[in-house]
């Protein structure tokens, strides 16, 4: 009888312990992304790919004083560059944003594989490692140092 009661009540709390594990509410850190088309990207996220902006990562070193090249064009009037520096300046963050964009793309393309996968329960070991490698490799890849 009491194996019994056990099993009764481990019956009707499982599902809701399995429920509200998966369930996505405004508690949750995660509250308001199972509705994005990619997960693992805001739309935001998705247009600053798109755009070959930042996104971010050079925020450690902007922190640190050392301002990336498209921080530098903003405030060209306001720090001592000389045009030659100028120039140089927009070089590489021409060639990073080229490069940027592509990378972007890459990276978007993988974060969909990645949720199609998931989303299709099509996840299994193999093509999961494959997959991730994809996303890492798409990641933006290293700027050269700028020299002023």
């Amino acid at each position: 009888m009491k194996l019994a009661a056990i099993l009764l009540a481990l019956s009707l709390a499982l599902p809701t312990a399995v429920l509200a594990q998966h369930n996505h509410g405004a508690d949750t850190p995660y509250a308001g992304m199972q509705e994005r088309a990619i997960k693992s990207l805001s739309d935001a996220d998705i247009k600053e790919l798109r755009r070959g902006g930042g996104w971010g990562l050079a925020l450690p070193a902007e922190l640190n004083g050392m301002p990336g090249p498209a921080h530098l064009l903003e405030l060209k009037d306001q720090i001592p560059l000389s045009q030659d520096q100028i120039e140089k300046i927009q070089a590489l963050f021409d060639d990073m944003r080229n490069a940027a964009i592509p990378a972007g793309e890459r990276l978007i393309a993988a974060e969909a594989a990645l949720e199609a996968a998931f989303s299709e329960g099509a996840v299994e070991e193999t093509s999961l490692r494959r997959m991730l490698a994809e996303a890492e490799s798409a990641g933006p890849p290293h700027s050269p140092s700028i020299l002023i």
